[in-house]
């Protein structure tokens, strides 16, 4: 499991685009978003570089936790 540190997130809206934006790369990936913590939780065969750049893409601020 990859754990991300994530900004800009506040809301349902954030959590949808960010566990759509890893499922589109992995359909069989799990996602958990904390927006709390600011951390987003994946089960997935992806690298870390590839969820970061995902969750980038969706105009967040992403790094290793």
């Amino acid at each position: 499991m990859q754990i991300l540190k994530v900004t800009g997130m506040s809301c349902g809206h954030c959590v949808r685009a960010i566990t759509q934006a890893v499922q589109a790369l992995d359909g069989a990936a799990e996602v958990q978003v904390d927006l709390a913590a600011g951390e987003v939780r994946v089960a997935s065969r992806l690298s870390l570089e590839q969820l970061l750049q995902a969750v980038r893409e969706e105009g967040y601020g992403a790094e290793p936790a």
